[in-house]
């Protein structure tokens, strides 16, 4: 039998298995042993869940191993390892699995998982075309699955209370939000020299195609760059804030998106900007972000509002730039939620419980289709809308 029918065969049958009970310790499958991968590993070990990581996945021998290493020194027992994620999702005795790998591979892993029986914790971006994103999304629903998107923002007190704040009125009515990142280094890049072709399952890691030609270790390491294998900022970064303003605001997708960028400074054969700036517009609301490689300053995650200012990342609140008769009169901090369990922690609870995660399939879904916006209006120069009844870009 073709190697390919029997992974099927084996992941159908995974996917009728019971879920963990009360007590049962949830086993998971670390798909992705790079940087993401290995944060993940000890959200997990410092869960406070009874979880433990039984398998690894990864292209690059090297990784691989390292974390397979450090996962039998936290849970006391060597995991599975391959280097083909369909492998684990085979397994009848992988619960759930995170997906930690490069973000063109999201939502296939993703929709792959699901269809398997999986519970799945998937890293950001959901994904970075927008046909990709729906179709992750509609397997999802299709399958009703536990889904966490690594959107972590949505488990950290600061932003919570921000949410809270917002949606209480309590800077009044929002129409201007002003998102910005910084930096000044050539980011993304890292050194490849050491890699060796016989330590990569590279067609593994070509992904049906996806990308083309030979065994290139630069873009095993620096896929960050390359078209081929992101959507650039606004995957990489952008989603980090814009998922705030569908949740801030309670909606879920902008009306239009616009962007500008390019390579204006680190010209090292990078293909995604080091500039860039998109604006969007959700209803009555313009919210603009803004990132570039060349220069630290200037950060902000500002949002306006009729009676002031809110300063999300200080968690403080003003009333600057009011003139609203019941505008803020005295700047304060907002009172932060107390003890809010960790984004893997609620991941883990809801695959016992089968709740809704807070970083919901539909949150992202609602970030990938504002990325998603903002990438083909950089690519095409042109505004991008999007038909929430036809679930199309127009």
């Amino acid at each position: 039998m073709p190697a390919t029918r029997r992974v099927f065969l084996m992941t159908t049958a995974a996917g009728a298995l019971a879920q963990p009970g009360a007590n049962d310790r949830i086993r998971l499958g670390l798909i992705g042993c790079g940087g993401r991968g290995r944060d993940l590993l000890k959200m997990v070990a410092s869960s406070g869940e009874n979880a433990a990581i039984t398998a690894v996945c990864d292209v690059w021998r090297v990784n691989r191993e390292a974390v397979a290493a450090e996962v039998q020194k936290i849970f006391g027992a060597p995991p599975f390892q391959t280097t083909r994620y369909q492998e684990i999702l085979a397994r009848r005795d992988i619960d759930a699995v995170l997906i930690a790998t490069p973000d063109f591979t999201h939502p296939k892993i993703l929709a792959d998982a699901v269809e398997a029986g999986k519970d799945a914790y998937v890293e950001k971006p959901f994904a970075t075309t927008f046909e990709e994103a729906r179709m992750a999304y509609d397997a999802v629903k299709r399958t009703g699955r536990v889904v966490q998107v690594g959107t972590q923002r949505r488990s950290e007190a600061k932003f919570i209370a921000a949410a809270a704040a917002i949606q209480k009125g309590v800077i009044g009515k929002v129409t201007r939000v002003s998102m910005e990142y910084h930096f000044y280094e050539p980011r993304w890049r890292r050194d490849y020299h050491m890699v060796k072709a016989e330590d990569v399952d590279w067609e593994a890691f070509r992904f049906g195609g996806r990308i083309q030609g030979g065994f290139d270790p630069r873009k095993l390491r620096e896929w960050q760059l390359f078209r081929d294998t992101t959507n650039g900022i606004p995957g990489l970064w952008m989603t980090h804030l814009i998922d705030l303003a569908a949740w801030y605001l309670n909606d879920p997708y902008p009306k239009g998106a616009m962007a500008m960028g390019g390579v204006y400074l680190w010209k090292d054969g990078r293909q995604t900007s080091d500039v860039f700036q998109a604006m969007l517009e959700y209803t009555d609301c313009l919210v603009t972000f803004a990132m570039s490689l060349t220069n630290s300053a200037g950060g902000r995650n500002l949002w306006f509002g009729t009676r002031g200012v809110l300063d999300a990342e200080a968690n403080r609140v003003s009333g600057d730039g009011s003139n609203d008769p019941d505008r803020i009169l005295q700047p304060y901090t907002l009172p932060l939620p107390p003890d809010v369990e960790s984004h893997m922690a609620n991941f883990l609870r809801c695959v016992r419980t089968r709740a809704t995660p807070r970083a919901s399939v539909e949150a992202g879904y609602a970030h990938a289709v504002a990325t998603c916006m903002a990438a083909v209006s950089l690519q095409t120069g042109r505004r991008i809308g999007y038909d929430p009844a036809k679930r199309e870009l127009v």
